[in-house]
């Protein structure tokens, strides 16, 4: 199967032209300072036209669009029920419709961290698996699970894709959610710079001359002993394995998927989740894998096929 596939991250959409398993063009297109999702739409449709010409791909041969985006969505409509301060406008636009006009396809709009998890699901790290669950970590942190080799939904579209909003610090900050302590804001991207800010010593971190201030610029530091930034991913690192014991209590997995941008630095995140979940985690069975996403950054690129082949 051919498709077309976006997968809308916090600063970056990704885009690409898929053959099954296989990647055959994409380019990512800076979404950061964008004000709306309705303003990208040209340039999307550019981008994808120009990498079906380079992949020398026709429309026609395309089974669809699959997109992934970070919020709750009604995958049967492909309609976007619900966002949080990002393309706040997509829930009043009909990509269908979109789809339709620009290329004559069908779509599929998914969560997407349940996206990516189809992707690993499909052609990687949960290949032959039938109950898995995601988490990636980037500008916000994604959630998604597979019980007996389907994705998890729910009767409103929200289950099991906010594990970023699972509750890790009844006392501690506010999420842009409206919730208190959610994993989000103790541990990701959008709330990294606010959390260093407030870390004891932080004028005499090396982080203090940081600009910007992102989980590479943390690991660097830590790498060169500094106490802030050793601290901070200290917290951060308890935050993301608390989330997976949480995740492993509801959904009862195989194995876990840390996927996303900050995986760069996953040989310190793996290590220290495994033997968290080993001392925390309480299961019947033994203890689930913990592993990194095999396909990366384009996981959910890759997750297209299986979404375009679903049926409902």
């Amino acid at each position: 199967m051919l498709a077309l596939s976006l997968d809308m991250g916090g600063t970056h959409i990704g885009c690409g032209v898929v053959r099954d398993g296989e990647l055959l063009g994409s380019v990512s297109i800076n979404s950061e300072h964008a004000g709306s999702l309705e303003s990208l739409l040209p340039q999307l449709t550019a981008a994808l036209r120009t990498l079906l010409k380079v992949s020398g791909v026709t429309e026609e041969e395309c089974a669809g669009i699959a997109i992934g985006f970070p919020g709750i969505v009604d995958v049967r409509s492909g309609r976007i029920l619900s966002t949080l301060k990002k393309y706040e406008d997509a829930i009043h636009l009909d990509l269908g419709r979109w789809a339709t006009e620009q290329f004559g396809l069908r779509i599929r709009v998914e969560n997407d961290a349940r996206m990516a998890l189809l992707g690993e699901h499909y052609a990687g790290a949960a290949k032959g698996v039938q109950d898995a669950v995601m988490i990636t970590l980037g500008t916000g942190i994604g959630g998604a699970a597979m019980m007996l080799g389907k994705l998890v939904r729910g009767a409103h579209g929200q289950a099991a894709c906010l594990g970023g909003h699972l509750t890790v610090n009844f006392r501690g900050r506010k999420c842009t959610c409206g919730n208190i302590g959610c994993a989000e804001t103790e541990a990701s991207g959008w709330s990294l710079p606010q959390i260093v800010r407030e870390t004891m010593g932080f004028n005499q971190s090396s982080l203090a001359c940081a600009d910007p201030i992102d989980f590479k610029t943390l690991f660097a530091a830590a790498r060169n002993e500094d106490v802030v930034a050793h601290t901070v991913l200290l917290q951060c690192l308890n935050v993301w394995a608390v989330s997976a014991v949480s995740l492993i209590h509801s959904y009862d997995p195989e194995v876990v998927i840390f996927g996303g941008g900050v995986m760069q630095g996953a040989e310190a995140i793996i290590p220290f989740v495994e033997e968290y979940v080993e001392r925390h985690a309480w299961t019947s069975w033994g203890t689930p894998r913990v592993c990194a996403a095999i396909l990366g950054a384009n996981a959910a690129l890759l997750g297209a096929v299986p979404l375009l082949s679903e049926a409902f």
